[in-house]
């Protein structure tokens, strides 16, 4: 018998050690995820209607690189941003069960601690008091994952409580200290969701006290005076509003086909003015931006709006494949009823209206979700007994 879990929660398929080993080592490295390019060809075992719907959403990608100011340039970036999607979902088709995405916990909490620990010694406690960072995680980023690790944890029936408390612990201390209101919003829209699908009173009693406890702590008890706990509570949109208004002017430009996925940078006229930067964290240490980043700085601002990012990069051409799939993948969720890949979806859905995460390549975070939408794709399998969060 397994220390961490019971063989009755065991998923129905289980990957090679060898792939567990890989998916945990994603969040450390996160070019392992380019290992799901090997199992492309699962996509042709899907039923038909879920192939329709790919087929749906990569034509329209590609079309609508024929509607941008620069036609060849982006057919050729939406053709490898197109393949790399495919590949991730196909890597959730391949692993069909989110229960065989637990390994992913290990690395994460890996991350945590080099977090707590490059912060602190370069830093010391003023420099988590200015919102706890990671030498190549956005802070923000930092924040989901942390939301991420707390769903595996809380939804692993069978987990020990001698590991489970602990690296709970960790992701909520994390969470904290990084301060960052969007992933708050993705936890408790996702935790909802995954409570009304499937999730038991003993889990949702779980995520429930402790978003109780958070509050109160932060409000009233030992955290009222810690920074990042208090700009939880804030509903400032940090500039949020103008950077919008440039990624809708920058979509009229271009209605139909956008202008061009990694190319909408130097439209964000509120981001793109301040140059090249690292992460805040490197920035506080006077860690400069690299001379070959500087070169190649817009390719990853966002819109900080998932829909408005893809309008501007695709039009309105690129962003119907987006929500079609984008819907038939809600769509499977609710009727599987399976209580992670709920949390993923409408959590990554709820932080997706002030930030971009289901924009690839990343540092993982979006990666998880396109795999996620993998996994509804497959046939759910009649299920006996209790329920396998």
């Amino acid at each position: 018998m397994s220390l961490v879990t019971r063989p009755a929660d065991d998923p129905a398929f289980r990957p090679p050690k060898w792939v567990s080993w890989l998916i945990a080592g994603v969040p450390v490295f996160p070019p392992l995820y380019l290992a799901a390019f090997g199992s492309l060809k699962l996509l042709r075992t899907l039923p038909l209607t879920a192939r329709w719907i790919l087929f749906f959403f990569a034509s329209t990608q590609l079309l609508s690189s024929l509607f941008t100011p620069q036609p060849l340039l982006s057919l050729g970036l939406n053709t490898a941003r197109t393949l790399f999607i495919l590949a991730m979902i196909s890597a959730g088709v391949y692993l069909r069960d989110s229960r065989n995405l637990r390994p992913l916990l290990w690395g994460e909490l890996i991350i945590f601690a080099t977090a707590w620990g490059y912060t602190l010694y370069t830093q010391g406690f003023a420099g988590v008091q200015a919102r706890l960072g990671h030498p190549y995680y956005y802070i923000v980023a930092l924040g989901l994952i942390a939301v991420v690790a707390l769903w595996i944890v809380v939804l692993w029936r069978g987990g020990s409580l001698w590991w489970r408390v602990p690296a709970g612990a960790l992701a909520v201390a994390t969470f904290i200290a990084a301060g960052s209101r969007g992933p708050l919003l993705a936890l408790v829209v996702g935790s909802v969701a995954a409570a009304a699908l499937r999730l038991s009173r003993r889990g949702f009693f779980i995520i429930a006290a402790t978003l109780a406890a958070l509050t109160l702590i932060t409000v009233y008890g030992p955290l009222s005076h810690f920074k990042p706990a208090q700009r939880l509570l804030t509903d400032q949109t940090t500039g949020r509003e103008f950077v919008w208004e440039d990624a809708y002017e920058a979509w009229q430009t271009s209605p139909i086909g956008g202008v061009g996925p990694y190319q909408g940078g130097p439209y964000l006229t509120y981001l793109f003015k301040d140059g090249c930067q690292v992460t805040p964290t490197l920035a506080r240490n006077k860690v400069e931006c690299p001379q070959w980043a500087s070169r190649l700085y817009g390719i990853w601002l966002i819109a900080h709006n998932n829909v408005l990012h893809w309008l501007m990069e695709t039009g309105i051409l690129g962003t119907l494949g987006l929500l079609v799939l984008y819907g038939y993948a809600i769509f499977l969720t609710v009727r599987n009823r399976d209580a992670f890949s709920a949390a993923i979806l409408f959590g990554f859905t709820a932080i997706g209206t002030v930030d971009v995460v289901i924009a690839v390549p990343d540092t993982h975070f979006a990666e998880i979700w396109w795999v996620v939408v993998g996994m509804t794709f497959v046939p759910a399998r009649p299920l006996s007994g209790s329920p396998a969060e």
